[in-house]
């Protein structure tokens, strides 16, 4: 006789995983499916944290050998701290001082009508937590560079992350945007598109890595003195 699962359990059953041993085909059907996801539903807790293994376990593991060179780097890995909204006092984040990275980042989620990021994979590893340490920064980041949430001001936010960081995922979401951009309004639409890109990308290669700045300890910061460290606009 068959005991019936709990209908969370079959939900989470049915979600595609990556095996280790992943063929590159598998890892780019996987990063394709999930960049549809991401497209009506960018915080989803499994898509976004399954795009990253799919693209990018090989980045975050090249970037944790860097950081366990010094102390910093090795203190961000071992004690892990979290921007997860679980995590946070929300209410003490939003009483800060208007401009502060707190405050105006409460500010940012309400405005969006978003939350901040969640996500329910294990972390195990370095670069598990890197993983996670990309996905969660990704709303801060917006206020620390200027770039709009629109999908121009995103795709700018991508290109900046690909010139920091070397994501590699970061190239298959401009590569489909850029498709977009091509079949909505030609092939002469494309100039603006990379020109953007390049000055995006550009901008982040001469900023320092993104996702060493202790966040967590500069809520009463004002988000301008962060912002400092990406050349102007």
């Amino acid at each position: 006789m068959h005991t019936a699962q709990p209908a969370a359990a079959v939900a989470t059953a049915a979600l595609p995983l990556l095996a280790p041993d992943a063929s590159l085909l598998r890892r780019m059907i996987l990063a394709v499916r999930s960049l549809q996801i991401l497209a009506n539903d960018p915080p989803n807790p499994h898509y976004g944290p399954l795009l990253n293994a799919c693209m990018d376990s090989s980045t975050y593991a090249k970037l944790a050998a860097q950081w366990r060179t010094d102390d910093d780097g090795r203190r961000l890995l071992d004690e892990r701290p979290t921007l997860q909204g679980a995590d946070l006092d929300l209410d003490a984040l939003a009483a800060l001082p208007e401009g502060t990275l707190g405050h105006e980042l409460m500010r940012y989620f309400r405005d969006n009508g978003i939350g901040p990021f969640a996500t329910t994979f294990p972390i195990n590893s370095d670069v598990d937590y890197l993983s996670k340490r990309y996905r969660e920064t990704h709303d801060l980041l917006h206020l620390v560079t200027g770039y709009g949430t629109d999908e121009a001001g995103e795709m700018e936010l991508q290109a900046f992350v690909l010139g920091n960081l070397r994501v590699q995922q970061a190239k298959l979401i401009l590569f489909f945007g850029a498709l977009r951009q091509l079949h909505r309004e030609g092939p002469r639409s494309l100039v603006g598109y990379v020109r953007r890109a390049r000055a995006a990308l550009r901008r982040g290669a001469a900023t320092p890595n993104v996702l060493r700045v202790p966040y967590e300890t500069l809520w009463a910061t004002p988000v301008s003195s962060i912002a400092a460290m990406c050349p102007p606009l």
